[in-house]
């Protein structure tokens, strides 16, 4: 069986990763020299993959490096974090779950931890502390990798996905702070930040007011650029012993606005209903299976929305400019000039829409085709071309 050549959902593996090669060089680079390294873009644009990328490489390269990943997405509360954090650490530091133990004796001095394990010693293992001691000492836990980096003589790079998810515990300013105070004067642990909220992000990293403001360099990941995807998806279908032509390739990431995860599934929908040789028919019923697919999602959205912030977006896809000139107003029934800044706000910080590029614009291109034929009755058919 030929595993598919696209990939979406779930971060891609070397073989589906496209282009991609100045980020990939950059945050390796930053990375192996110590360059503290957050990612900011749109969820669902790659950042994780690319995460990934560069840490296999890490591995592959550098003997005296030791890498983890740790997904933050579940991780409610700083009692959560920390003690994932040092769960994760020390697991790391040692392919052995004796040495574990002993780290664990070894490395805290203020803190008492509770080890358990499971039937797998090296995958059910878990770690607690009791929540008054660990408020007390949590920088232990914060500088527990740099300890065990200088101890062992290699360096650390922790990368942490949702990272904005720390906004959301209670009594997280003070937080952030302990971790910013502790982080940075760290000499053998190197940080990449990322997440999927833009805009909280955003907030976080280029604040001047927040504790982790310049706290390293920012890669503002951008869009993969077309030529990029046509070579990528020609390449895709020969490998499945299947035929698209450059010209009909072309489509679909015009199609998806070169938005990665769309052009990945609406690649594969398209390869499954190809026989030998794809078209520009296929394209189209794939189009609409890919709309069908995340339709429920895109229902999910507009309940969200209120009246007013729904209307906006109808001004959006009616390609508007300006949202508070009177006529633009009473056409779509948008409330006060304060109603349009404030909803334009909202929707941006929800990564409905975009405004980084002077105009306002959907973010997600399936989206703007299911909403456009939703409630304006544009055909699909008709989309594909006004998009071409």
């Amino acid at each position: 069986m030929i595993d598919s050549p696209f990939i979406y959902g779930n971060t891609v593996s070397s073989e589906a990763f496209t282009n991609r090669k100045k980020e990939i060089k950059k945050l390796y680079n930053n990375l192996i020299q110590g360059i503290n390294t957050m990612i900011i873009s749109p969820r669902r644009w790659g950042k994780s993959s690319l995460v990934e990328k560069v840490v296999n490489d890490i591995n592959r390269k550098n003997k005296d490096h030791r890498t983890i990943i740790i997904d933050l997405f579940s991780v409610n509360t700083e009692k959560d974090f920390l003690e994932t954090f040092a769960r994760e650490i020390i697991k790391v530091s040692s392919n052995k779950w004796e040495e574990w133990i002993k780290n664990s004796k070894v490395f805290f001095k203020l803190l008492i931890p509770k080890m358990s394990f499971g039937v797998d010693p090296y995958s059910d293992f878990s770690l607690s502390f009791e929540w008054e001691e660990l408020k007390s000492h949590s920088d232990e836990i914060l500088n527990l990798p740099e300890v065990i980096a200088k101890k062992k003589n290699f360096q650390f790079i922790i990368c942490l996905d949702e990272f904005q998810n720390i906004a959301s515990y209670p009594g997280f300013l003070e937080f952030e702070k302990k971790m910013r105070a502790t982080w940075q004067r760290q000499k053998h642990v190197t940080y990449c930040l990322y997440g999927s909220k833009r805009h909280m992000m955003t907030e976080i990293f280029n604040n001047p007011s927040k504790p982790f403001y310049r706290f390293g360099d920012i890669i503002l990941l951008d869009k993969i650029n077309t030529k990029d995807w046509i070579r990528f998806i020609v390449s895709g279908f020969v490998k499945t012993g299947k035929v698209i032509e450059k010209t009909d390739a072309e489509i679909i990431p015009k199609l998806m606005k070169n938005h990665p995860w769309y052009v990945q599934q609406l690649a594969q929908y398209t390869l499954n209903l190809t026989g030998k040789n794809a078209t520009i028919a296929e394209i189209k019923k794939a189009l609409v299976e890919v709309i069908n697919a995340n339709t429920p999602f895109y229902q999910k959205e507009i309940e969200t929305m209120s009246p007013t912030q729904l209307n906006l977006l109808k001004a959006v896809a009616s390609n508007e400019i300006q949202f508070t000139s009177t006529d633009v107003m009473q056409k779509y029934k948008l409330g006060t000039p304060r109603n349009v800044l404030k909803n334009k706000a909202v929707l941006i910080k929800n990564d409905i829409v975009d405004n980084t590029r002077g105009s306002v614009s959907f973010l997600d291109p399936a989206f703007e085709i299911w909403f456009k034929k939703q409630f304006f009755n544009q055909s699909y058919d008709k989309q594909i071309w006004n998009n071409l």
